[in-house]
């Protein structure tokens, strides 16, 4: 039952009718529908990191292979090297083409997945959504492995606890005392403009369905845990589409809410940095009529080439020329995005060919795409069923089971996080207790600040 509180006097509503009375000025999600949802994006992320791995870092411009990129005539062709394969093509798949688990398989965890699942965890056990610099740190420290103290080798026998760059470098401080949002200064971590927040927080969307302020207020010390700068302000903005997405209708046209959703949150970008003008400048590529190719070969000429806007990682002389940097690979997730057409599996194909970091948008549109189509959606799209099983103990440690999870059950712990994001953030007006049978949420919509006459 749910006690409404009306002038002075409190009125019982059962659960099934409060679902029916939607307050003006709020938008309704019945949990069942979003337990749904919350599933498909475990699935959906899962497929596209896994997929993605197979041409991650095969081609990131430059001299050699490297430097001749993929284009959609190389899909369910043979994979290349990437640049540090050695020669040899990736291990998971021998041509470019869907990695997936079958119903009785399990997904492993991955760096797109892990971090995002320790968050997760953390604010279901704790009841607090809205985590603090030292939950973060110990979150961190009790789940990931050290090089010490990990059981996990590389290809050439050194330790593996599956960090890189930017997480690396926040680790290790955190294995120091510090705590973040120092982790992702620039005076403690020359990483900070890499693209590991990116990796690791876009699951805060979906945890304030509709409300892209909360879900952004929920993500920023996380965010800066990594990152910095427009590092920071592209991963809000993925976090930002991901609660926008909460509003897409499927049985409408897809691709004009997802440019609707992405050019919202292309707002939340200060229109004089790099970001938003990469975000301009591949959404006209689109609009011109180009293929895809092109545009993406235009954006590696602007920007590791000629490095315009402000974007200027090439003349640090990084290893890869920045090949994990938030920048290029934003800039070529919105190729992806953009050409995707509003199909999940041409948007994941897409961001597979386009070359550098590929997995992290594959991972990051496959994730979104799961949360607007839900479970059922991407089974669907993909006319076969999946695993639901999940393995978090593939990269992390400490959790219970052995590490073995389930979508499912992550579903119903993202479903009780929402509760305590409404209660907590985001609770009407006028609403005195909210009881555990209520099987929907009154979402009161986001209303933006607008400066008072002077």
């Amino acid at each position: 039952m749910l006690v409404l509180a009306v002038g002075s006097a409190a009125l019982p509503v059962a659960a099934a009718d409060v679902c029916r009375q939607v307050p003006a000025g709020s938008s309704l999600m019945y949990k069942r529908d979003y337990a749904d949802k919350v599933h498909g994006f475990w699935l959906g992320l899962s497929i596209g990191n896994w997929t993605g791995l197979v041409t991650e870092m095969d081609k990131i411009g430059g001299e050699g292979p490297a430097g001749v990129f993929y284009t959609r005539d190389d899909w369910q062709a043979e994979d290349q090297p990437s640049i540090w394969g050695q020669g040899i093509p990736s291990e998971l798949s021998k041509t470019i083409d869907w990695v997936v688990a079958g119903e009785e398989d399990i997904w492993g965890s991955d760096d797109d997945s892990d971090i995002e699942y320790i968050y997760l965890k953390l604010m279901h056990d704790t009841k607090q959504p809205l985590l603090s610099a030292e939950q973060v740190r110990n979150g961190w420290l009790s789940h990931i492995y050290t090089d010490a103290g990990t059981p996990f080798k590389t290809a050439d026998g050194k330790p593996e606890n599956f960090l890189w760059v930017s997480n690396q470098q926040a680790f290790d401080l955190m294995q120091q005392g510090v705590l973040p949002p120092f982790t992702g200064m620039p005076a403690y971590n020359p990483h900070y403009d890499m693209i590991d927040a990116q990796l690791t927080t876009e699951m805060f969307g979906i945890l304030a369905p509709f409300r892209p302020d909360i879900a952004s207020a929920l993500a920023y010390l996380p965010i800066r845990t990594t990152a910095y700068g427009e590092a920071a302000d592209i991963a809000n903005f993925y976090v930002v589409m991901h609660a926008l997405a909460a509003g897409i209708d499927t049985s409408k046209q897809i691709q004009p809410q997802i440019i609707q959703i992405a050019q919202k949150a292309r707002a939340e970008l200060p229109p004089n940095q790099y970001p938003a003008k990469m975000f301009d400048f591949v959404l006209s590529l689109y609009q011109s009529g180009i293929r895809w190719e092109e545009a993406r070969d235009k954006l590696y000429q602007r920007y590791q080439l000629q490095e315009e806007d402000g974007y200027e990682i090439s003349r640090k002389k990084l290893y890869c020329n920045g090949c994990f940097a938030a920048g290029i690979n934003f800039a070529a997730s919105l190729v992806s995005l953009f050409y995707g057409e509003g199909d999940m599996l041409e948007t994941i194909k897409i961001a597979v060919l386009a070359g550098w970091d590929s997995d992290n948008p594959a991972a990051t549109w496959g994730g979104l795409y799961g949360f607007i189509l839900g479970k059922r959606g991407v089974e669907h799209a993909f006319g076969r069923r999946f695993s639901a099983k999940f393995n978090i103990h593939r990269t992390r440690k400490g959790f219970a089971n052995n590490g073995i999870d389930d979508f499912n059950n992550m579903a119903k712990m993202a479903t009780a996080i929402v509760d305590q994001v409404v209660i907590q953030h985001m609770q009407p007006k006028g609403v005195e207790k909210v009881m555990a049978g209520t099987q929907c949420w009154h979402i009161p919509l986001y209303v933006p600040a607008t400066a008072g006459a002077l």
